[in-house]
């Protein structure tokens, strides 16, 4: 396949959840362009803002096999990975597989569990694997993992720790609909008689596969590196950041650069393909200062302002 073709299939993909979630185009595309990276996912925000409907109805066009986890207080680490049951007519142990075991997991409201079940998750996003009893099982690929968090609600939630954060690729927001989009959903409401809108297989699993591989294949010049690393070390340098971005932070600029120059068509990164995925991997990296923490300054306002005082190289 040439390079408008892939274009072409991520744009049906996107078109395909449109018509379940309107209105946010840019964040379908973000959460395309991370899938292609490999990444995992964190949304982020008020209740009723569509983040089970996008994680299920990205499952559904992308032809991957789908399973959710309600986390709550009393979720135990078996409860996601599986457990090993004593057969007694061949009297052994029989593993019996967790919802962990899929293609596209939907941990919901992960901060509800308590850190002990959250870190269940640490191996299989890292190393796509899970070991239970000192055995080693694979994770069948793709494997993507999209958490949700609601941020008004503290009373009886575990925050991520860092260690966790920083094993997602991005975090992002929803955000509420416009008025014209909600007027859409209204108009959509009253054609399906549903709370529910059929979306449709527009990829397989293999060609999802075949994406990604195809990502890694994306030309990054040299300045364009150059360029990534300058972000990065600059949110160790601001002086309202206490801790700034890791490594990982670096990385996942790359991945998602390649990822998004695919999207578009390109077999190569240019600087507005940085611009466009710096936020999102940058902004659950960063640990401010207590005084800007208090007067409200947030890591994606500092981001922001990074990239604009950033010198853009020229390719």
């Amino acid at each position: 396949m040439d390079l408008d073709e892939y274009r072409v299939l991520i744009e049906g993909v996107i078109g395909e959840v449109k018509r379940a979630v309107i209105g946010k185009d840019d964040v379908l595309k973000k959460m395309m362009v991370t899938i292609i990276a490999k990444g995992h996912i964190l949304i982020e925000d008020y209740p009723g803002l569509a983040k089970t409907l996008i994680a299920r109805s990205f499952s559904n066009a992308l032809g991957c096999d789908f399973k959710r986890i309600q986390f709550t207080p009393d979720l135990l680490p078996m409860d996601i990975l599986g457990t090993f049951v004593f057969n007694r007519d061949k009297m052994d142990f029989k593993f019996l597989p967790g919802p962990i075991f899929t293609n596209i997991l939907l941990a919901d409201e992960i901060n509800r569990a308590p850190p002990k079940t959250q870190s269940a998750l640490l191996e299989a996003m890292q190393e796509y694997q899970v070991t239970l009893e000192g055995e080693t099982k694979k994770l069948e690929m793709p494997f993507i993992v999209i958490a949700t968090q609601n941020p008004i609600e503290f009373e009886g939630t575990y925050p991520l720790p860092e260690a966790q954060l920083d094993r997602f690729l991005v975090k992002i927001s929803v955000g509420y609909p416009s008025k014209d989009a909600e007027i859409s959903m209204l108009e959509n409401r009253k054609k399906v008689n549903s709370d529910y809108i059929i979306v449709n297989n527009v990829i397989t699993k293999e060609k999802l596969l075949e994406m990604q591989e195809k990502a890694e294949n994306i030309h990054v010049d040299s300045s364009i590196e150059d360029y990534i690393v300058e972000i990065v070390t600059r949110t160790r340098k601001n002086e309202q950041v206490e801790v700034g971005s890791s490594p990982r932070g670096t990385l996942s600029i790359f991945k998602l650069s390649r990822a998004m120059a695919l999207a578009n068509g390109r077999d190569f990164v240019i600087p507005d393909d940085v611009k466009g995925v710096a936020n999102m991997a940058l902004s659950h990296r960063l640990i401010l200062k207590p005084e800007p923490w208090i007067r409200g300054v947030k890591p994606e306002d500092i981001i922001e302002k990074i990239l604009t005082s950033t010198p853009v190289p020229k390719i």
